[in-house]
């Protein structure tokens, strides 16, 4: 009778299935073409069911998702998180961010780390960034071996047998390889980032830099760079676009055919609307959108992911494909599959976004504007099961409802003061 009344106590929690729950949001999975109202289940940190209702009492908590887009948490593809002290403005230092006070707040639950670390000092920015992060912080290496510490350092000191061993050291967090800021008029940064690439069976990422007519852009992206390889900033003002006609270069379409991925990499200095907005008109749409994030670009026109993703929605980009190119997408490309989706089984990464109506502006990283009418907004981030951001206390008790006690530590009486 004792066991069976035991047991009896316990069902309930038997019962709770699921750890978590948001229910009624409007889910969008590209990679599972989900793309209506649903209810997210998460148990041990994956997701543990997603149908059109799952019943409430089997979860421990629930949250109400109503009138939210509940997407998987977003994969910034090029962000500077190597966040130490060294020369003045470098890319890897001052000009770097920690991850987490950004991150959940956006909605993003992965980021890679851009090439802000070379050969030589990957394995500090490991030891000091990526072992210590809550966001999911991945990197590309750049083929430079001090990374970015200074365009100087970027010209020379290539390295891709050293770049590959590196990455199949650290494979666990290493998902490419970056070439940046090169001066010089030959391409050797580029070959060797590529070679370093095949060595380790990994992409690359190339920030072209200085565009000179010795390379130019169009090499890079049709003879140069694989199927799969990257090519950030595609919208930065010496990047040919448009035509006499106002249509789309055609070499574009053929380093697309090819594979080429092209990935918005905002920046602070790297997007410009008259690129962008007539291309996304056509229906020519990034690959990725990324923010290049640093100190520079978050605090002027580029601002965060969700604006980002606000600007490619502002200029005609479907939300669907603007969750895709911030999610399924960017997995892919780095060769993350596990990641980027809300399939049952997958880690439980995921945003749940407002797409606000009304009347907004957008800036390009040279003073352009352009109007918008809708705006998204990171209501809430959910990272390995856990609640990393919760902008509007979803879920929270009303605190007339609470005991009058709550909030004082255990232990610990009340002194109040004489009367």
């Amino acid at each position: 009778m004792r066991r069976a009344a035991a047991f009896l106590a316990c069902a309930p929690l038997f019962a709770q299935q699921h750890d978590l729950l948001l229910q009624g949001g409007h889910v969008v999975d590209p990679k599972n073409a989900i793309d209506g109202v649903m209810d997210v289940a998460v148990r041990a940190g994956k997701i543990s069911a997603i149908a059109a209702r799952i019943d409430p009492s089997t979860a421990r908590e629930v949250l109400d998702a109503k009138g939210l887009h509940v997407t998987p948490g977003l994969i910034d593809l090029h962000v500077h998180v190597f966040h130490t002290t060294g020369i003045k403005g470098a890319w890897a230092g001052d000009s770097s961010v920690a991850p987490d006070p950004i991150s959940f707040r956006t909605g993003v639950t992965t980021m890679v780390d851009a090439g802000s670390s070379g050969w030589r000092n990957f394995e500090t920015f490991r030891h000091t960034v990526i072992d210590r992060a809550q966001t999911r912080v991945l990197a590309l290496i750049n083929i430079a071996g001090f990374g970015m510490i200074s365009d100087i350092t970027e010209q020379s000191d290539f390295d891709a047998r050293a770049v590959a061993e590196l990455a199949r050291k650290h494979k666990d967090v290493v998902v490419g390889v970056k070439s940046a800021h090169y001066q010089q008029p030959d391409w050797k940064s580029v070959d060797s980032a590529v070679d370093a690439g095949k060595r380790a069976s990994i992409p690359v990422m190339v920030d072209f830099g200085h565009f000179l007519p010795s390379r130019p852009y169009w090499q890079l992206v049709t003879q140069r760079l694989r199927p799969g390889d990257i090519s950030t900033h595609v919208y930065r003002g010496p990047v040919p676009w448009i035509d006499a006609n106002g249509k789309v270069y055609p070499y574009l379409h053929e380093a697309r055919k090819r594979g080429v991925i092209l990935d918005v990499g905002h920046g602070g200095g790297s997007f410009v609307m008259r690129s962008a907005a007539p291309a996304i008109g056509q229906g020519f749409y990034p690959d990725t959108i990324s923010t290049d994030l640093h100190t520079g670009s978050i605090n002027a026109g580029m601002q965060d992911m969700p604006t980002t993703m606000s600007k490619c929605l502002a200029m005609g980009m479907p939300l669907k494909e603007v969750i895709r190119a911030s999610t399924w997408k960017p997995a892919q490309v780095i060769h993350r599959e596990e990641l980027g989706h809300l399939t049952v089984g997958a880690v439980a990464d995921i945003a749940a976004f407002r797409v606000l109506s009304g009347d907004f502006s957008y800036a390009d990283a040279y003073g352009a504007r352009l109007a918008g009418k809708q705006r998204i907004q990171c209501e809430l981030t959910v990272r390995n099961g856990q609640i990393a951001w919760n902008w509007n206390s979803r879920g929270g008790k009303d605190y007339r409802q609470l005991s009058p006690t709550y909030g004082i530590r255990e232990g610990i009486d009340q002194i109040l003061p004489p009367k």
